[in-house]
């Protein structure tokens, strides 16, 4: 009901002036004013909102009658509503990075410059600005390479991320080169090029000591598809570091997105593990004078307590081992592409699941990359299959403090995924402290979902927007809705802390012009400070005619903390004097 209603609020405010005149005659909040009914009346909006809010406040009467399935219809046949009239037949999506996966598959079966720009063309009616470019697949480049082995078979007859390049460009997209780090082939891919299942890849083919193996002496865990490269193993770094080199200064890429920057799917529990390469066993064993073959993250229950207190801790420096080997790999070869491409965005594609479960299962403590700055970027592989469990993976995630100037991106699967679920996600970040989305993938995005896109969002620019001018162009939204609540009588605050208010609010907005004119801390510093005059106030001492009055106001709250950490990004991408 929520998105809903912020859609309906930014579709209706979209051509309302930002700046908020102090001598407008505002409603002022007083002891004498009548605020009952305040929250019913916005819900004439749009009928679908009347009656989300009925069964709201009918909720808990229906619960105690215990016709649940009574109460579920009800709630399907309201949400289905919602979504129907969803306003998706005009813009009024803000200023937001709007990535897309534009998978390997797409690229092969466009098959020349000629049909990569009609999939070019069908992203930019949909208001995309950012694409991920998978160019490194299975072990394979998409390009011809001087450092691999081989370029992918099915992309020999031309020079995809070349052409790619130029599509992005010229449509105002950014192309950011989608690179496979330590999965090294892919049992899906043999069978499109006829090789044998077992095949391990271009990279292993040639070097097989270059391998990770699992406690079992596999190199493709059971259940998996994919033989993972040694992280610990200098050779490897060598060589990733190399090719991914190549690739940000041969082509005029706009970033480098890391996948696969983790080992394999593990289960400790179960005895299923994984890393034991033979640098890795090497290296640990000469820290440890053990071969981590000997370790079990459960000791057997009837040995001496001694003896299992010793067998844990190792097992735990053996886990911290490998998380290790893929942060410093992180950190090198951030350290060594800002070298030679100060203007280089780097990011990953990483899992949302709690860190604890995640350093055990797949070694990836992307926390830390974040807090570190290694990357510009965290992109979150938060599929779900509803908004609820999206926004479960995403929200701890999000507006963290410890995170710096380091965006986090929540990412969206749309395979199995109804156009309207789909949307429903997309618009759940609006409300939330993102600065963006990002969609899996291009292969999915089916025509009727693209043109909601396009209606939506409208066109992708000319032009990209530097950080400082999404920052602006999303706070000039915030202002507009505040006008069309404030000319309509549904936005209250006492006399002096309205006037106030609205004084920080344009101000802010002549901060944040100025700031995208002419960059300096001096125009940061003053946008930071009238940003906080801008949020202080809108807490408790405040009445909204909406339908959920906390909702508004979180959201509201939601979308300023975006703005600082787009401010942050933009003092540490653009290096302010």
């Amino acid at each position: 009901m929520g998105r809903f209603e912020s859609a309906e609020l930014l579709s209706r405010s979209l051509d309302l002036p930002t700046t908020l005149a102090v001598g407008e005659p505002w409603p002022v909040l007083t002891a004498a004013t009548d605020t009952v009914g305040l929250g019913e009346e916005l819900t004439d909006l749009h009928p679908a909102l009347g009656e989300a809010q009925r069964l709201l406040e009918a909720w808990d009467g229906l619960l105690d009658a215990g016709d649940y399935a009574a109460l579920k219809e009800r709630w399907l046949a309201v949400r289905q509503d919602l979504w129907q009239n969803f306003p998706t037949q005009r813009p009024f999506a803000q200023a937001e990075i709007r990535a897309v996966w534009l998978d390997r598959g797409t690229i092969v079966e466009a098959g020349s410059p000629q049909g990569l720009s009609q999939v070019f063309d069908r992203l930019a009616a949909a208001g995309i600005n950012t694409v991920f470019f998978e160019t490194v697949n299975a072990g394979y480049p998409i390009y011809p390479s001087r450092i691999a082995p081989q370029q992918n078979p099915l992309t020999r007859r031309w020079d995809p991320l070349a052409a790619a390049v130029d599509l992005a460009h010229a449509r105002g997209m950014t192309l950011h080169a989608w690179v496979w780090v330590f999965a090294a082939g892919n049992q899906r891919h043999n069978r499109l090029l006829n090789l044998p299942n077992d095949y391990p890849g271009p990279i292993l083919a040639q070097h097989p000591d270059w391998a990770g193996y699992d406690s079992l002496g596999n190199m493709i865990p059971p259940g998996q598809d994919k033989p993972f490269l040694d992280p610990a193993n200098p050779e490897v770094r060598s060589y990733l570091t190399r090719l991914m080199a190549e690739i940000v200064t041969d082509y005029a890429v706009d970033g480098l997105h890391l996948d696969y920057i983790r080992y394999p799917f593990q289960d400790p529990a179960a005895h299923r593990t994984y890393g034991y390469g033979e640098v890795a066993r090497w290296q640990f064993s000469n820290i440890t004078g053990i071969d981590p073959l000997d370790l079990t993250q459960r000791p057997e229950g009837n040995g001496p307590r001694n003896q299992q207190i010793q067998q844990q801790v190792l097992w735990n420096r053996w886990t911290e081992f490998r998380v290790q080997q893929v942060t410093s790999f992180v950190a090198t070869l951030s350290s060594t592409l800002r070298r030679q491409r100060p203007d280089l965005i780097l990011s990953a594609a990483v899992f949302a699941s709690p860190e604890p479960e995640r350093l055990q299962s797949i070694q990836q403590d992307w926390g830390t990359w974040a807090r570190a700055s290694y990357l510009d970027w965290i992109v979150l592989m938060s599929y779900a299959q509803d908004t609820s469990r999206f926004e479960q993976l995403i929200q701890p995630w999000l507006g963290k403090e410890s995170f710096g100037s380091t965006l986090v991106i929540p990412g969206i699967r749309l395979l199995n995924l109804s156009g309207e679920a789909s949307f429903d996600q997309l618009q759940a970040t609006r409300d939330l402290p993102t600065p963006g989305y990002a969609l899996f993938a291009a292969a999915d995005l089916t025509p009727a979902f693209n043109a909601v896109l396009g209606r939506t969002q409208g066109a992708t620019r000319p032009v990209p927007l530097t950080p400082g001018q999404i920052a602006l162009n999303r706070y000039q939204a915030l202002q507009r809705e505040w006008y069309w609540l404030l000319s309509q009588q549904k936005l209250w605050m006492d006399r002096d802390t309205l006037t106030q208010w609205v004084e920080a609010a344009n101000q802010l907005e002549a901060d944040l012009q100025a700031l995208v004119e002419n960059p300096s801390r001096r125009h940061l510093a003053a946008a930071r400070a009238s940003l906080a005059l801008v949020q202080a106030p809108l807490t408790t001492n405040i009445s909204i005619g909406v339908a959920n009055r906390n909702y508004r106001l979180q959201s509201w709250q939601h979308r300023l903390a975006t703005i600082r950490q787009l401010l942050g990004y933009s003092e540490r991408r653009a290096q302010l004097p």
